[in-house]
């Protein structure tokens, strides 16, 4: 008798049976299309099985459009996402650093219950951010924060990670939701012997850094490398920005509406605008002046200090990290604690809401000190999401080398 075993099943093959010949046709084929197809089998685990390309995906070389490079002329700031790259110069992406980052990030058995994956809280389809206020941990626990979006992590000068930017780099933020006792509930020493304990990961290892050795340190450099990699630049905003040749010109390609929204974001309040490229600067859509924000959420910050916890001066107390507002669509709720359901509750409170914070940013205070008030129209309003939504990336979304390669 032999017994094959594939696809968690298996199938028990009688050499003398009528069928033997039939069977082992079957067999045949699977193997043959798991072997000669696109996708090549490495390793069967429990519930899962691991399927990576036999040529690793390209993760090192990003086609930038030019306005990603080429600061826009007449922009007092600047719109390009030159200088605030924050890969070091000892962790460039390699096709297969990422390619050991991305199974890094699906892996749920790296977690204590092994039910619990950084893509549990950091889903694709969700722009690398999650649907719900707050994620739940390895054990059900809730998440203190709102989980942030990945996308374009790699465009922040000033290199700082998490809403309060207690993470000095990505390779020391991405090692800390697996200690959190909520989140993953590992201590590095278990996280290095669970990556251990996988029979894929000496290749992977090897074919990344040259060695098979697992450390925490190559575990960080190989996850920043994933989540540096995920770039957004193909949204119908990019499509409509290769047209003209400022992003204050109308968009071909845009709705009346939308070039509405989009001349709302980039105009200064002084001018009926919103100012929000002040904050949302380059082409990115991520600050190129670092720092913390206060955002007038609240008058007061009792619960949640934000950047204020992890700095002593008093400046950055209800300060929190600017977002990349690519995939903005996908990336509901809102805000460090989700408190925003819609993108029409966020611009209804830079409208309307915003509290007059002692750390409120100077852009959101009016001459007199006090909060501004847009007070944009009805259509206003409805201009400004129409034009968010044209931030959306669907190829971030669906990009198979993004995916679980589970």
């Amino acid at each position: 008798m032999v017994a094959l075993s594939f696809f968690n099943f298996k199938i028990v093959v009688g050499m003398k049976s009528r069928n033997s010949i039939l069977i082992f046709s079957v067999c045949a084929l699977v193997l043959s299309l798991t072997s000669c197809g696109k996708e090549e089998i490495i390793q069967e685990n429990n519930d899962s099985v691991l399927n990576l390309p036999s040529t690793p995906f390209d993760y090192e070389n990003i086609n930038l459009p030019t306005h990603f490079t080429v600061n826009s002329a007449g922009s007092p700031l600047p719109t390009s996402i030159n200088g605030i790259d924050n890969t070091p110069a000892d962790n460039p992406i390699t096709n297969d650093g990422a390619t050991l980052g991305r199974v890094l990030f699906y892996d749920k058995k790296l977690s204590a219950s092994g039910t619990i994956s950084c893509a549990s809280c950091h889903k694709q389809d969700k722009g690398f951010s999650d649907d719900e206020v707050l994620s739940l941990g390895f054990d059900g626990g809730t998440t203190r924060r709102h989980a942030m979006t990945l996308i374009n992590a790699r465009y922040y000068q000033r290199g700082r990670f998490f809403w309060d930017e207690r993470a000095a780099t990505l390779e020391e933020q991405v090692l800390m939701p697996f200690q959190d006792p909520v989140e993953m509930g590992m201590t590095l020493e278990q996280l290095v012997n669970a990556v251990k304990e996988q029979s894929y990961y000496p290749e992977l290892f090897e074919k990344a850094f040259g060695t098979s050795e697992v450390t925490s340190d190559l575990i960080a450099k190989a996850l920043a490398q994933f989540v540096r990699s995920i770039v957004s630049y193909s949204s119908k905003y990019d499509e409509g920005r290769a047209m003209v040749n400022a992003p204050g010109a109308n968009f071909p390609n845009f709705t009346a509406e939308e070039n509405l929204g989009k001349n709302l974001f980039l105009l200064p309040i002084p001018n009926g605008g919103g100012s929000c490229v002040g904050c949302h600067t380059t082409e990115a859509f991520v600050s190129a002046n670092p720092g913390p924000q206060n955002n007038g959420l609240d008058e007061v910050s009792s619960t949640d200090r934000g950047a204020g916890e992890v700095f002593p001066n008093p400046i950055f107390n209800g300060r929190f990290k600017t977002t990349s507002l690519r995939n903005i669509e996908l990336t509901a709720p809102y805000m460090h604690d989700g408190r925003f359901s819609t993108l029409e509750e966020v611009v209804e409170h830079y409208s309307t809401g915003i509290k007059a914070h002692p750390t409120l940013a100077p852009a959101l205070t009016d001459p007199n000190g006090n909060p501004v008030r847009l007070n944009f129209t009805d259509a206003e309003k409805a201009a400004l999401v129409a034009f968010l939504k044209t931030l959306t990336d669907d190829s971030v979304s669906t990009n198979e080398k993004w995916s679980n390669p589970f």
